[in-house]
């Protein structure tokens, strides 16, 4: 995998929790995921394009005007990735922060995301 490549990927995977059109927003899943996808946090936990499809839904629809941001370069090796991301209102301040570990799949989408939860 290149950096490119790892890059286009969590670009990708971020905005998807940013996508509130349920047709754009599955799009961006299948650009991002595998369809055997696995996602998990200390809160939250989904499997395949339609759990993460309804996981990001309900998030939304919990948090409106919220939004994800990646806030530190990915770093990369081996298939596994990892990076720091933020979540807040749009105009605001960051009310949970984290940092998501990954593994690819060999076409170079996510494969597993294991999410810890640093501020909430």
């Amino acid at each position: 995998m290149t950096m490119s490549t790892t890059d286009t990927t969590v670009e990708a995977y971020v905005a998807t929790w940013n996508e509130t059109d349920p047709a754009r927003r599955q799009a961006g899943i299948a650009r991002a995921w595998a369809e055997a996808g696995r996602y998990r946090d200390p809160l939250m936990a989904s499997d395949g394009h339609a759990g993460i499809d309804a996981m990001l839904a309900a998030v939304q629809a919990r948090f409106p005007g919220f939004v994800l941001r990646r806030t530190s370069k990915v770093d990369s090796h081996n298939g596994q990735l990892r990076f720091s991301w933020s979540l807040g209102p749009e105009a605001g301040p960051a009310v949970v922060e984290g940092v998501d570990f990954c593994a690819l799949a060999a076409d170079g989408r996510l494969e597993q995301v294991v999410g810890f939860i640093d501020r909430m």
